[in-house]
């Protein structure tokens, strides 16, 4: 029986070998120089899984960069984990349901600026955040944009609470660090006269109970305005016009390792139920004849272009023009 059990366990070794890529020594070094990099620890035995996880990433990245390709991509903070373990961590994990079929942006004829950016218009856009691993986006989506919209009608930029959302929000279809839809979280800050500072309510990147203080207060929604599904240049109209713009999308394993340039994927789709992450358009521009939107991620500003990125325009790519959205105050 033991020489039967150890023949297995050989086999087993065996096909784990040839079925995975072979890590060299230089590939064990860019390993090391990452973890440094990134403050990373294991054990031993989570060491090697990394490391094999973090070679396939490696190869893939320098397979896509050696191509013929509109952006670039990077082993940034994700290159130690499968696609799989990303999406646990960070997308939306429950389906998101974008009702907005017709929606209540009125849109004006233009002219529209050739391009246009929040960032530059004034003291208008929040410094980029970090969800950390809960599902949260579309609560920094949602304060993104709550944040921009009050500091062009005030004149006072406002860090937002977060947590509020992730903990009060529920009862307007959110699911805490499962996801949600930022216009159901402006839906929910209108019903409940408002939303706390991150001072006030300190955000903690889990599920908790509501502390919610109306009394405590800083920022209110008086009116929700969706812009009609996949009016993308509705979305144009509004960041042109008034202000930036919460929407959704759908997130691909190519989108995880992106560095710079102007985003465009033939694996994301653009309907409205593959949607799994959310974001905020500051602005607009055109690069190379290829126009693009400038977006705020929640991921940190060690991830992609100081934390923004770019992504193609025009195209309704990867269903952003499906769940957008923005509050009046």
């Amino acid at each position: 029986m033991k020489a039967l059990a150890l023949t297995v366990s050989l086999l087993v070794f065996l096909y784990c070998v040839c079925a995975t890529p072979l890590v060299t020594e230089k590939d064990e070094f860019g390993f090391k120089t990452w973890m440094s990099e990134h403050n990373r620890r294991y054990s031993v035995d989570e060491y090697y899984q990394r490391l094999q996880i973090f070679t396939e990433n490696k190869r893939r990245v320098d397979q896509h960069n050696a191509g013929n390709h509109k952006f670039r991509m990077g082993l940034n903070q994700f290159a130690d984990m499968t696609f799989a373990e990303f999406k646990k961590k960070y997308l939306l994990t429950e389906p998101q349901n974008c009702s907005a079929t017709k929606g209540n942006h009125v849109s004006s004829n233009g002219p529209y600026p050739d391009s246009i950016d929040w960032r530059k218009k004034g003291n208008y856009v929040t410094h980029v955040k970090n969800q950390g691993s809960c599902g949260s986006c579309w609560t920094f989506s949602t304060t993104g944009c709550l944040e921009s919209v009050t500091a062009i009608a005030t004149g006072k930029l406002l860090l937002l609470a977060e947590q509020q959302l992730v903990d009060c929000a529920g009862a307007f279809n959110n699911h805490g660090c499962n996801g949600g839809l930022p216009s159901q979280a402006f839906e929910y800050i209108k019903y409940s006269k408002g939303i706390m500072t991150e001072d006030d309510y300190p955000y903690t990147a889990r599920d908790g109970p509501c502390k919610y203080n109306p009394q405590h207060a800083a920022a209110f929604v008086r009116d929700v305005v969706n812009i009609t599904l996949y009016d993308e240049m509705g979305m144009v109209d509004a960041v042109a016009r008034f202000n930036p713009v919460s929407f959704a999308y759908e997130v691909t394993n190519d989108f995880m390792f992106y560095t710079g340039g102007v985003y465009s994927s033939t694996k994301c789709h653009n309907t409205t139920d593959k949607v799994n992450h959310a974001v905020l358009a500051v602005g607009y521009a055109e690069e190379n004849d290829t126009p693009y939107w400038i977006v705020k991620n929640s991921w940190g500003t060690s991830w992609g272009i100081d934390g923004y990125f770019y992504i193609e325009r025009g195209k309704n790519m990867c269903g952003l023009a499906a769940c957008s959205s923005y509050p009046v105050v």
